[in-house]
């Protein structure tokens, strides 16, 4: 009798333990998202979607990044770690290695393997790159390993880094149109998702084409369905609808639907067969699942921020956090999940559209500047002393500059004083500029927050504002401007409190609040700060 009562009290202990979080959680990144989208089409969202979110969670409205580049792996990996890439070491999506003279690719590991036949170098990946604990990682260590941690998205990164180092599974899409994973989660593809693979859900999508949302007379955000700001997905046609997918499909197989709100959907229907399959959300320990909706970058990037189709694409976005949102009131119970809503980063305008508005800016082909800074190098030195250009980073060729008896440090300041000279450039700053910095330049604390000197250049560059290092169409991202770090932050669900907050807050504290709702420890590189707001329910 004794033991009976004993073994009563320590499930009722467990139980109580287990109340003090919610059975699960859910982080959600859509990819490229600006904070003013959510009020620039708020009229048109359904009462279900974004607007469920706004009116029964907390919102922080100035939520920004602090630090460059702004980027997609930097920023899925600041959200989860709480810290900046001079800290978890993810300075771009790739970067140049000066050992190996190759780009590095963020989520790259040769050591790993794929899970899916056919998918051999898409699925070598894994988070080893990532140089600080995740608050998953925290999460998975605080439940004794028991909790659950799986990592979604389109894109291999918006997958991986999310998830950490421990993760239970990561999954992201190939080219085929499957769901891979790496060795470096389990020697096989669990069967569930070989089943949702063998559906070819994508093809049901394709088939439906892509027309809008809703007649077109209600888009009045967005500028006229044919203008010269637009790229294309079908290169033999104008960007307008309504598109013939399977058109489409027959040229470029099923990644095109990563150019489509679709590629959102297929990823919800995929979360779904998740939670349902893993048993996500249904133990004693809380588990936790990262959802990365990535088609919101590839629309936003091929049509631009004012186009009716990254309106489009966010109306139907709407709709699918809506029927996920049903979906985890049903399973998981509605007062039972904790989520939050994010971006990794935001977008500029294109800039060849403010220009034909009058305002003096343009965009910068990269390919141009390389070429002028070679031919600098050349006039000045009658060798290219350039390894590499990118992420705004400058890579000079150490050797070849000792081998010519060369000053560095005034070869160093050559280039700056060349790139300072170029009409587009607001500022370049050399190592010794970031690392002695005081934080008194605001520009100057955005770079040292993402630079690692054993990764980076030997100068960065900074842009003027409004200028855009990319094609005449479309849009991209990257700088310390607003545009680009403005992101919308919602809170919701489980002991959330309904609020607002338009105080200037860094994407840095969502991992740190999220440990103390949690009441786990912190990710070993964050700078703990915390928003209160939702911790006081």
């Amino acid at each position: 009798m004794k033991k009976i009562v004993l073994g009563l009290f320590l499930i009722l202990v467990c139980s109580a333990q287990a109340q003090q979080r919610p059975k699960l959680v859910i982080g959600i990144v859509v990819d490229q998202m600006k904070a003013e989208y959510l009020d620039r089409f708020y009229d048109d969202y359904s009462s279900n979607g974004f607007k469920r979110l706004m009116a029964n969670g907390f919102s922080f409205y100035n939520m920004n990044y602090n630090y460059v580049p702004t980027y997609t792996a930097p920023g899925h990996a600041s959200i989860y770690t709480g810290a900046t890439p001079a800290t978890h070491g993810i300075i771009g999506n790739d970067w140049y290695v000066r050992e190996t003279g190759k780009n590095k690719y963020c989520t790259d590991d040769a050591s790993v393997k794929t899970l899916v036949a056919g998918s051999e170098k898409e699925g070598m990946m894994s988070p080893k790159n990532l140089q600080a604990t995740t608050v998953t990682d925290e999460f998975r260590m605080a439940t004794n390993f028991r909790g659950k941690v799986i990592g979604l998205s389109i894109k291999d990164r918006g997958a991986i880094l999310p998830a950490g180092h421990f993760a239970n599974w990561a999954f992201w899409y190939s080219k085929s149109g499957n769901f891979i994973s790496s060795s470096f989660y389990g020697d096989k593809l669990p069967d569930w998702v070989a089943q949702f693979n063998a559906e070819k859900r994508y093809l049901e999508y394709i088939q439906k084409g892509w027309d809008l949302l809703k007649p077109a007379a209600d888009y009045t955000e967005s500028l006229a369905d044919d203008n010269p700001y637009e790229g294309r997905i079908d290169k033999s046609k104008p960007p307008v609808f309504p598109y013939d997918l399977n058109a489409i499909y027959k040229e470029a197989g099923a990644d095109i639907i990563r150019t489509t709100p679709y590629g959102n959907d297929l990823l919800a229907d995929f979360a779904m067969r998740t939670i349902e399959k893993e048993n996500l959300g249904k133990n004693l320990d809380p588990d936790f699942l990262t959802v990365s909706f990535s088609s919101t970058d590839y629309i936003g990037h091929t049509f631009g921020p004012r186009s009716m189709e990254i309106q489009d694409t966010y109306l139907r976005l709407d709709l699918t956090i809506a029927r996920f949102l049903d979906y985890l009131d049903k399973t998981i119970g509605k007062d039972n999940y904790l989520l939050f809503l994010t971006a990794d980063h935001a977008a500029a305008e294109n800039p060849i559209f403010l220009k034909d508005h009058k305002y003096e800016v343009t965009n910068i082909p990269s390919k141009e500047t390389v070429k002028g800074i070679e031919a600098f190098s050349l006039a000045t030195y009658g060798v290219n002393l350039l390894l590499n250009y990118s992420n705004f980073n400058l890579y000079l060729d150490r050797a070849l500059v000792q081998s010519k008896n060369l000053d560095f440090d005034k070869v160093k300041q050559s280039f700056k004083t060349y790139l300072m000279n170029l009409s587009y450039v607001k500022r370049v700053y050399t190592q010794e500029d970031v690392l002695n910095s005081s934080g008194g330049d605001y520009l100057l604390s955005y770079i040292f927050k993402g630079y690692d000197p054993k990764q980076n250049g030997d100068l960065v560059v900074l842009h003027k504002t409004g200028f855009m290092e990319y094609n005449e169409t479309g849009t991209t991202h990257g700088t310390p401007n607003s545009y680009d770090t403005n992101v919308p932050l919602l809170f919701y669900g489980w002991n959330i409190p309904k609020g607002v907050s338009y105080q200037k807050e860094y994407i840095t504290s969502i991992a740190p609040t999220l440990s103390k709702l949690l009441k786990i420890t912190f990710p070993n590189g964050t700078e703990a700060q915390v928003l209160e707001e939702v911790l006081k329910k």
